[in-house]
């Protein structure tokens, strides 16, 4: 059975055609495997998988991930960077060893539908690959990411029983009932994508059904490893309710830009 498995055109430049058909048909392709992203496991016999191609200076690495989480890339980094992934991989070492910030950390964007107010309402996670570093550091002062979106408007979380404050300008964009973007005002105006989803992203006729009633997306944040990718809407809550009492939750409201 072919594996269900995104190569991006990005991706198929880098790895060339042969190798990237013979992933297509599951020649060189891992059945189940560690998400790049969230670190849980994957199959990608059973869910859409996306293959994510890291590059440093000499080493290239070809990982896998939930299409959840992210789309299939490829991402930039640091050549010691690169190897501590390697070493991290092979159980050498932990995942993002102290002092090693990745250059570009990714956003995960998961969507679900939180009961907040007696109301199911749609909701989407935020979680980075990785710890992000304040533009124009390198990443010693730690991860900036919750204070970056504090200074963008964002507030804190800490109650999943309260609705999160509209954030002005910001909106999520929605076309042919498929997530496409999360939008900030622009320099001069016009918005720009926060986020991008490489491919457009399916999400349920529930999700959907909900984002047409209230128009309005909540949108959730949180540092890498602190939600993970769960399988069920309950879990799901049960990890923003973790991250909020733990001070690592941040949230805004986002009115729907398109259908």
């Amino acid at each position: 059975m072919p594996r269900m498995l995104d190569v991006s055109e990005d991706v198929r430049a880098e790895i060339g055609d042969a190798e990237a058909d013979r992933l297509l048909v599951g020649d060189n392709a891992p059945g189940s495997y560690d998400c790049t992203s969230c670190r849980t496991p994957g199959d990608s016999d059973q869910e859409r998988t996306s293959t994510v191609l890291f590059i440093g200076d000499e080493t290239a690495v070809l990982a896998f991930a939930h299409a959840t989480c992210i789309p299939s890339q490829v991402v930039q980094v640091a050549e010691d960077q690169l190897q501590g992934a390697v070493r991290s991989i092979t159980g050498s070492e932990p995942q993002n060893p102290e002092g090693l910030m990745p250059e570009q950390a990714v956003l995960g964007i998961t969507s679900g539908l939180v009961l907040i107010e007696d109301d199911l309402r749609p909701a989407l996670v935020v979680e980075p690959t990785g710890p992000v570093a304040r533009p124009g550091t390198d990443g010693s002062g730690g991860d900036a990411f919750l204070q970056l979106l504090l200074e963008q408007g964002f507030r804190s979380a800490p109650d999943m029983n309260r609705l999160p404050a509209v954030l002005p300008g910001w909106s999520v964009l929605l076309a042919m009932g498929q997530l496409h973007a999360v939008l900030q005002p622009g320099t001069g105006g016009a918005p720009v994508a926060w986020w991008q989803a490489h491919q457009p992203l399916q999400v349920t006729e529930g999700w959907r059904a909900a984002v047409n009633k209230s128009q309005t997306v909540l949108v959730f944040a949180a540092p890498a490893g602190s939600i993970g990718q769960q399988p069920r809407e309950d879990l799901l809550r049960d990890a923003l309710e973790k991250a909020a009492v733990n001070g690592l939750l941040v949230a805004a409201a986002m009115p729907l830009a398109g259908t």
